[in-house]
């Protein structure tokens, strides 16, 4: 027990740094993957978050659905339908998406929070309209490899954040937790990319830094190695040779816009991991990929 003790002493001695150069100032977490669906890694994401909010540092939560979403649609005898990895989103599924991401998963990560003894309140984009959107333009290559546009229905992109009710609740003892669903100025409902609106959220509070919780280690190199810090020229870089390509293109554009925007830093960390945020925040070797300017 002693020795247990001594080892606890010895890991929050070397925590103190970290947490003095974290104090007061605010991280945005986006949350999704294995992180969201495995109990232990759900319960130890909810710990980890108050924790940060008691020793100071502000998490703010933006949490995606998309396995979730597909659950309920197949439940409902209606197929998923996507395009370059973005959801179809019609009417009847956009009911769903804001039913799932808005009631469903978001009450769930609020509740857990608050059951680990933190105080977070679930909101989406709708919600004091903190998400304005419009509807997302896309092109896709047609059969004779020419442009054309192609309808994703409810898809829509961040054009503005309101950040003031975000900065109430982030500045104050509360969490914020972000179902990413925008509106509008017509009124009109949006499914949005969680990566974006993370990042997005990020560059308007000028979060001292963006964790993108994900299934890999990191920034992979070709032969499968973790990179561990990367600057923008390197990854605009590794984008040109294909090296980085298919789902972590979205995310590392979302990173170098919110760090071109205001954010200091963003870091692309294992979710799969116990305890990543806090090994990534407050100790020596941290973890994942750190993009920096």
């Amino acid at each position: 027990m002693a020795h247990d003790a001594h080892d606890t002493a010895k890991i929050l001695v070397e925590a103190l740094p970290y947490i003095q150069r974290y104090a007061g100032k605010t991280i945005v977490v986006k949350y999704g993957g294995n992180a969201m669906t495995e109990e232990k890694l759900k319960l130890g994401f909810a710990r980890d978050i108050v924790l940060l909010k008691q020793i100071g540092i502000n998490p703010v939560v933006v949490h995606g659905g998309g396995p979730q979403i597909g659950e309920m649609l197949t439940r409902l005898g209606k197929d998923s339908k996507f395009i370059e990895g973005m959801r179809v989103t019609d009417a009847e599924t956009m009911d769903v998406v804001e039913m799932v991401l808005g009631g469903l998963v978001n009450k769930q990560i609020v509740n857990l929070i608050n059951q680990a003894g933190g105080r977070a309140v679930g909101l989406t984009g709708k919600d004091g309209h903190t998400i304005i959107a419009e509807k997302m333009a896309m092109k896709t290559k047609n059969a004779q490899g020419e442009l054309e546009a192609v309808d994703l229905g409810h898809v829509g992109e961040v054009t503005k954040i309101n950040s003031r009710f975000l900065r109430l609740l982030d500045e104050d003892r509360f969490i914020p937790v972000v179902a990413p669903i925008g509106v509008g100025l017509d009124g009109t409902t949006y499914n949005i990319n969680a990566d974006l609106v993370a990042g997005k959220i990020a560059e308007v509070l000028g979060a001292e830094r963006l964790l993108l919780l994900t299934n890999i280690p990191g920034v992979l190199d070709k032969e499968g190695k973790l990179l561990t810090a990367l600057s923008q020229a390197e990854i605009l870089q590794l984008m040109d040779d294909g090296t980085i390509h298919g789902g972590m293109l979205p995310k590392l554009t979302c990173a170098i816009d919110a760090i071109r925007g205001g954010a200091n830093n963003a870091c692309i960390i294992d979710g799969r991991v116990e305890h990543a945020l806090l090994l990534e925040l407050l100790t020596d070797q941290g973890m994942g990929t750190i993009i920096t300017r």
